[in-house]
């Protein structure tokens, strides 16, 4: 496909709305996921150290 301006890039032929909204969930999406994996991750460090904490007490 040609495209004869910036314009008409951006317009995607009539699909920006479908083309562009697909673009931004996709990086909004790599950008959520690496976060909470990381919110994970700490939530379950956290809780590995609650159970060795509770296993010393005993």
């Amino acid at each position: 496909m040609q495209w004869l301006s910036v314009g008409d890039f951006f317009a995607m032929g009539g699909y920006a709305f479908y083309v562009w909204g697909s673009v931004g969930a996709c990086a909004l999406a790599m950008l959520i996921e690496p976060w909470q994996l990381r919110q994970r991750r700490r939530a379950a460090l956290r809780a590995v150290q609650r159970e060795r904490r509770l296993g010393a007490a005993r």
